[in-house]
Parts: C-alpha cells; sequence; structure tokens
C-alpha cells in the first residue's frame, strides 16, 4: 500500500454514496475523478486528481474540468487533493493556484496506512457496537457525525437518506449505558480498507469509546474482504490515536472548497 492506496480508497468512498443518490453522479474525466452526490454539503459534491500532474499549466486544466462540470449544475463543490500526485516544486505552488482558480483551502488530512494494525495498548471500555441499518442507528450516525464534524444535521441527512447507501458504506454506531456516543464507517475500495467519520461526542471523548468502535468496524470489514490492512485520512485530535494502532502517515491530502 503507498499513497495511490489512500487516494483510490478516498475516491472510492465518495463514488459509493455519489452512486447511491438519484442525482448523484460519477464521471471520469481527463486526470480527473468526480464522485457528485447532488447534495448541499459540497464536500461531497467531490473532485480527485486521478494521476500525476506535471506542471501548473495542466493543475489549472484539471482544476477548470470540474469547476465547469459543477458551476454548470449550480452546486457548490470541494476538491480533495492528494498531494503526492504532484512534484514538490509544483505541491509548493499548488495552495496559490487553487485559489487563484476561485477554491479555497479548507483543510490538511494526514493520509496514513497501516499494514497490519496493532493491540489496544489500554483496557478498553465496555460498548455495545451497532451496524448502521434502520432508522434509529442512522439517525444516530447522523446526529454524532453533525456534532462532531460542526455540520448540519439536515445536510447529513440528506447525504445518508437513502437506504442503498449503507449496503456499502458500513457504519457502526457505538453506545454505552444504552446511549449512542461515537461512530466509524468502513469502505472497501483499492484494494484496502478505508477508515472513515471515526467521530465522539463531546464530553464523551479520551474514554476509548471511538477506538473500540473503530476496531470492531475493521474486525468486521477483515473478516468480509480479509487482509490486516487500512488507510485513513486523520485529523489532529486523533493522530496520537492512529499511531498507537500501527497507521504511518504516507501523504497529505489538501482539500479546497468553492
Amino acid at each position: 500500500m503507498d499513497f495511490e492506496t489512500v487516494a483510490g480508497n478516498l475516491r472510492e468512498s465518495f463514488r459509493v454514496i455519489a452512486a447511491s443518490r438519484t442525482n448523484g453522479e460519477n464521471r471520469e474525466l481527463r486526470g480527473v475523478s468526480i464522485a457528485a452526490a447532488g447534495v448541499t454539503f459540497q464536500m461531497f459534491n467531490a473532485a480527485f486528481l486521478s494521476g500525476r500532474v506535471d506542471s501548473e499549466a495542466e493543475l489549472a486544466q484539471r482544476i477548470l474540468l470540474p469547476a465547469t462540470h459543477f458551476n454548470t449544475r449550480g452546486f457548490e463543490w470541494a476538491y480533495w487533493v492528494c498531494e503526492d500526485f504532484m512534484d514538490p516544486r509544483l505541491r509548493r505552488r499548488s495552495r496559490r493556484i487553487f485559489e487563484r482558480s476561485g477554491l479555497r483551502h479548507s483543510v490538511d488530512l494526514p493520509g496514513m496506512i497501516a499494514g497490519r494494525i496493532a493491540g489496544p495498548v489500554r483496557r478498553l471500555p465496555p460498548m455495545e457496537v451497532r451496524r448502521v441499518g434502520d432508522a434509529s442507528t442512522r439517525d444516530a450516525f447522523c446526529a454524532i457525525g453533525s456534532v462532531c464534524f460542526h455540520v448540519p444535521l439536515s445536510w447529513f441527512h440528506e447525504v445518508f437518506d437513502n437506504n442503498s447507501v449503507w449496503q456499502n458504506f458500513r457504519a457502526y454506531v457505538g453506545y454505552a449505558d444504552g446511549e449512542p456516543v461515537s461512530t466509524t464507517a468502513i469502505i472497501y475500495g483499492a484494494e484496502a480498507i478505508g477508515v472513515y467519520n471515526v467521530a465522539t461526542l463531546p464530553g464523551r471523548q479520551r474514554c476509548g469509546y471511538g477506538e473500540t468502535v473503530m476496531r470492531y468496524a475493521l474486525a468486521d470489514a477483515q473478516r468480509q474482504f480479509g487482509g490486516e490492512g487500512a488507510i485513513l485520512q486523520s485529523t489532529p485530535a486523533g493522530m496520537h490515536l492512529y499511531e498507537r494502532m500501527g497507521f504511518k502517515t504516507v501523504t497529505r491530502v489538501a482539500v479546497y472548497s468553492s
């Protein structure tokens, strides 16, 4: 596994969601992948580099293609850029090129891989973990995501309101004392298990709930798909946990939004 595994699995996670929606689109343009859910939450109307970029002019062209696609449809959108598709000199200049094209930088996410998941270093709390599959677990998954990612609840419901999304977007909710407190989602793609939507409600953090749900989800995915490796994009808050679990940073994903 390498940075292309991270990039490929990330694209697949958005393709699964786009494919589940009536207005969703998955398209392959020259050097650009588009996975558009057609929703208000612009991060799910997404473009990705799908190959190497060698010059400023080429990068500008690969910004113009999805910009034209989304502007024609009237959608706000985001560009998820695995920076190892660019050489170091172009990478240093890339933010200016994106901003010149009307895309503001939102966040940098370390892309991480683990060939094998290390065991826990502390006793994890007892929890009930349920795979999302009914109205109650869907509502809990969306509510936790809304709070933890600072997004309106209606936006989350719009993205995940179709039952078909849950067939390939395997999501889990952890319950402590009967209350939903933590989530993890799994996507299998690019021959790797991708970990997404790791979130724990404020006030319930630093108790081991997020790690418990994540380990449960990974074990379930490994039984289904085989292998021991996994990929994810880390937030600063999760970095130490992921490193303890055996993940190492291999790339950086820069996110730009319209």
